[in-house]
């Protein structure tokens, strides 16, 4: 069973930083594709970014929206994924979740193929 643990989300004001953190079980960042969904009140759980380790180099990729903004990256040794996030709006607010994928969310990056999820970590930026 794949555990997923989020942390580091908060309250910020717009502009603001904030680093979440995913903690995963045993060889979890090794086996799968590791990623950050969101859901904002009223709104599906869409796709932040995803980071694969393949032997000793990572792929990352990230949505639209967060380009330029949000950096996704993993320390295989640690097993946490790491979520970067500035310049944030208060458009970014929602709960955060991390996710793991064993093949990966290709093109569609639906959440209903995810075959994991941590428990969500609360991010509210205030204008």
């Amino acid at each position: 069973q794949v555990q997923l643990v989020e942390s580091g989300g908060g309250s910020v004001q717009a502009g603001g930083s904030l680093r979440l953190s995913c903690a995963t079980s045993g060889r979890t960042f090794s086996a799968y594709a590791m990623g950050w969904f969101r859901q904002a009140p009223g709104k599906e759980r869409e796709f932040v970014a995803a980071i694969r380790r393949i032997v000793y180099t990572y792929y990352a990729e990230t949505a639209d929206s967060a380009k330029g903004r949000f950096t996704i990256s993993g320390d295989n040794a640690k097993n946490t994924v790491y979520l970067q996030m500035n310049s944030l709006e208060p458009e970014d607010t929602a709960v955060y979740y991390c996710a793991a994928k064993r093949t990966g969310w290709g093109t569609e990056r639906r959440p209903s193929e995810t075959d994991y999820w941590g428990q969500g970590t609360q991010v509210t930026v205030s204008s």
